[in-house]
């Protein structure tokens, strides 16, 4: 038995057979702190330890910025950064400025901003400056009273503009279609669009995919225009594609988010979305949308009932995907173009029929 020796409360010494080893028990605590900041490090910060873990294996720099495939200047840089006892020496540090620059508005000029804004609720900003001027005899910014109305909410639909803002915050976070690198390869980007048909005082939602490189469509009608029936779509047009859906893209209606956000993510598919009023965006579903107009519907093929409906539409489908020469194409079939051979098995009809 390992017998360890410790001091009293009298600074006596004693033996006991058990306690603290510094090296059996500080160094296993050591390690097992240092592991808990290397899950805790970024992505980044475990990138450049493995840096470091490579070279103190090697002790080479010029090996280690060729394994690594980083100059030598990068690597110096955090070398000489790089503190073993403290891994979040390698995070990035803030490089946001130490001192920000205040709004250069006095109390004053704040108070009487207050004052012409309540009093003149419906006036824009320009408005309010002039007035200011003419009033105190000097100058002051549209964006000093633009600052000042945000600051106190002073609005005259407070409720209806804090929506507008959110629903503002929320568009900036969305992918633009135009960020997207295209590539041509079926399922690359299929694009989706919503037909609304009245009749009868009626409506029904026909939802519409094509894959832009290939030109092989699907399309599929509802009672209702919401991301449950959108979501069902998704499914069918995954399945239709053997679940290679890479990309989709389609407008800013409320039916694409929720649940067929939702789905979008369990399948591994990323989203989007057209500008804001740019149909040419999204010009060839614009395109398709149209020749199922012409082609289909124009010729009486539509009933009120989905059930009814969607059994023509499938066989529509079919010649559209397996017989209908696609000018774009080259005067191929979608089916054809896509994977190479006209003669491909018909159970394909049976995705588009559903």
């Amino acid at each position: 038995m390992v017998k360890r020796i410790f001091f009293n409360s009298q600074g006596r010494l004693k033996i006991l057979p058990w306690g603290f080893h510094l090296v059996e028990d500080l160094v296993p605590l050591y390690q097992m702190a240092n592991d808990l900041k290397r899950n805790q490090l970024s992505l980044e910060a475990k990138k450049r330890l493995k840096w470091m873990d490579y070279y103190q294996k090697t002790k080479n720099v010029s090996l280690t910025c060729r394994h690594f495939g980083i100059s030598r200047q990068l690597f110096y840089y955090w070398l000489k950064r790089y503190n073993p006892y403290n891994l979040s020496s390698l995070e990035d540090r803030d490089r946001a400025p130490r001192k920000r620059r205040q709004r250069e508005i006095t109390p004053e000029q704040e108070r009487r901003v207050i004052e012409l804004r309540k009093k003149y609720l419906r006036y824009g900003k320009e408005k309010l400056s002039l007035i200011y001027f003419n009033l105190f005899g000097e100058k002051i910014s549209c964006w000093k009273i633009q600052k000042v109305i945000e600051k106190y909410k002073l609005y005259y639909h407070p409720q209806k503009t804090a929506k507008i803002v959110k629903k503002r915050k929320r568009a900036l976070k969305k992918k633009r279609i135009t960020e997207l690198k295209k590539k041509n390869k079926t399922g690359f980007l299929v694009c989706l669009d919503v037909i609304v048909i009245y009749w009868n005082d009626l409506k029904r939602y026909i939802f519409t995919a094509i894959d832009r490189y290939s030109k092989l469509a699907l399309a599929f009608m509802y009672k209702t225009k919401s991301s449950l029936s959108a979501k069902d779509f998704l499914l069918k047009l995954n399945y239709l594609f053997d679940g290679k859906i890479v990309n989709v893209q389609h407008d800013n209606d409320s039916c694409f988010e929720k649940e067929f956000k939702r789905t979008c993510q369990q399948l591994g598919i990323n989203q989007y979305y057209n500008r804001p009023k740019t149909p040419k965006d999204n010009s060839v579903n614009e395109r398709f949308n149209r020749i199922l107009k012409e082609e289909f519907l124009a010729l009486g093929n539509f009933h009120p009932e989905p059930e009814v409906f969607n059994l023509k539409l499938g066989n529509w489908l079919e010649e559209f995907n397996f017989r209908r020469p696609n000018q774009a194409l080259g005067y191929k079939t979608p089916i054809e173009f896509a994977f190479g051979y006209p003669n491909v098995s018909k159970m394909y009809s049976s995705y588009t029929a559903f």
